[in-house]
């Protein structure tokens, strides 16, 4: 890779880190405060409500896509980055009132100034405080549930369905935190005027150039994508590690730290005695490991320039290491599974 390539991959190992560090020192904060948001975390079905909404949303996207609706999105997601800020802010900020202001302080920012590094900050506080929400809210079972059906699915919306691809390209030129944006170079603004109309010369969601190779690699909530923002119409003859930019769906970021979040709280291994990280245990470090070791292989595969599910190497990468973090502090696997209630 270049070295403007290697810059961004490490932008946008930074933004995960980031949000799994960020979802750590939460989760014992929103537990407190009462945010576990089900009367039973251990119960598997949770997931599969959690599942059905997420393709109850995609339906509902794709729909507003192809009637127009696009602002109607914008609003809905611009609202749920103040509300998830809200619930970070209100642990945070001792005043209720500070704390509603800064909420709305992100709102507006995406509104009126939707840079890249706006929507990455807002995007890495979103990720950190759905992912501690999740994970106080999802028990082992069910969290290993949530995540295994979730890379399934991203692997067949991308490869097979490919509706994910096509839901990526509608959310591009919204400039909202559904994607994480990485630029490569500094001179690079997600501002610029012809964006929008570059985005949509990206094509139709299977191929993205007229030589019949996807332009872009993006995780909506589901998938990754790499694009040059300035240049996606002749995305068929450039390199993919030299582009302006590439982009990263925030669900490649929240659903593996959910693994995290709900290791380091619902696992029986001790805590590691961090000070500012007092949930972090051994399962929920070799997550965060195993989610970078996912990281790793799907950055290399974006590089290349193909459309690449990112959840079954990020999610696959945080289960395996969880799995492996439980075994070496002495937990059974039987436990570590969740699976000890039912035996």
């Amino acid at each position: 890779m270049s070295r403007r390539a290697y810059r961004g991959v490490a932008l946008a190992a930074l933004i995960f880190l980031v949000v799994q560090v960020g979802a750590l020192a939460l989760v014992p904060t929103f537990f407190e405060q009462g945010y576990q948001t089900v009367e039973d975390p251990t119960d598997p079905t949770n997931s599969l409500l959690y599942i059905g909404a997420i393709l109850a949303m995609t339906a509902f996207m794709l729909a507003a896509f192809k009637y127009d609706l696009d602002q109607v999105i914008r609003l809905v997601i611009v609202f749920t980055s103040g509300l998830l800020a809200w619930y970070v802010f209100a642990v945070l900020v001792p005043n209720g009132l500070v704390a509603i202001a800064l909420s709305a302080g992100v709102s507006l920012a995406l509104l009126v100034y939707p840079e890249w590094y706006v929507i990455d900050a807002a995007g890495a506080l979103m990720g950190a405080g759905a992912a501690a929400l999740f994970g106080i809210s999802f028990g082992l079972l069910p969290a290993i549930v949530l995540l295994s059906v979730l890379a399934i699915y991203d692997a067949i919306s991308v490869y097979k369905t490919k509706h994910m691809l096509d839901l990526a390209e509608g959310v591009m030129d919204l400039r909202i935190p559904v994607v994480l944006v990485i630029p490569t170079t500094l001179s690079y603004s997600l501002l610029d005027d012809d964006f929008a109309r570059d985005a949509n010369e990206v094509g139709d969601g299977e191929n993205a150039t007229d030589g019949g190779e996807p332009a872009e690699t993006v995780d909506t909530d589901t998938e990754t994508e790499t694009a040059d923002a300035n240049d996606a119409a002749d995305a068929d003859d450039s390199d993919p590690a030299d582009r302006d930019a590439f982009f990263i769906g925030l669900g490649d970021a929240v659903m593996p730290t959910v693994m995290v979040a709900s290791g380091a709280f619902f696992s029986e291994a001790p805590s590691l005695g961090f000070g500012a990280l007092p949930a972090l245990n051994l399962p929920a470090l070799l997550a965060m490991v195993g989610t970078f070791a996912g990281f790793s292989g799907l950055m290399w595969a974006v590089m290349k320039g193909r459309a690449h599910a990112g959840l079954p190497l990020l999610n696959g990468g945080a289960i395996g290491g969880y799995l492996v973090g439980s075994v070496v502090a002495g937990v059974p696997l039987v436990s570590a599974l969740g699976l000890a209630p039912y035996l």
